[in-house]
């Protein structure tokens, strides 16, 4: 069973694949220009379309019927794969709200620029993970003070 971030690569890779087409943003254009954010919009809402249906597929496995094993060890096994299975799908509800956020975003002109220092983010980081808030030092300085806060 694959883990829950390689999931959400896959879900991600899918919704890539679905938009693939002649376009792709490159690094010498204005940076977030129309195409750019018509391709982020449409990204964004692909892969919130492929994780709609990823838990369409969980929901449906959920209702065809409980787990019969008959043997204990294999019942355990089952349930905790079910276990696992649903808390995948708990942090993909999560994803969609932040894929709802940067929808909303890309619509009120602030997609793409780090929420820290209002910098650019970097197309290179969007296209790898298109809900990215911050730039990479940002989020490396958050993660620091995170870990530094924790460590207290």
């Amino acid at each position: 069973m694959p883990t829950s971030v390689a999931d959400d690569i896959d879900i991600l890779v899918k919704a890539k694949r679905s938009i693939a087409g002649d376009y792709s943003p490159q690094a010498d254009e204005p940076y977030m220009n129309d195409a750019q954010l018509d391709y982020f919009r449409r990204l964004l809402q692909a892969w919130k379309k492929a994780i709609h249906e990823s838990s369409a597929d969980t929901l449906q496995q959920l209702q065809d019927g409980p787990i019969r094993e008959p043997d204990l060890n294999d019942r355990a096994s089952s349930e905790t794969d079910w276990g696992i299975e649903l808390r995948t799908r708990d942090r993909q509800r999560k994803l969609i709200a932040k894929i709802d956020s940067a929808l909303r975003r890309i619509e009120e002109g602030e997609y793409g620029y780090c929420e820290v220092t209002g910098e650019p983010i970097g197309l290179g980081r969007l296209i790898a993970r298109p809900i990215a808030t911050m730039t990479v030092e940002a989020q490396e300085a958050h993660e620091r003070r995170e870990k530094i806060s924790r460590d207290d």
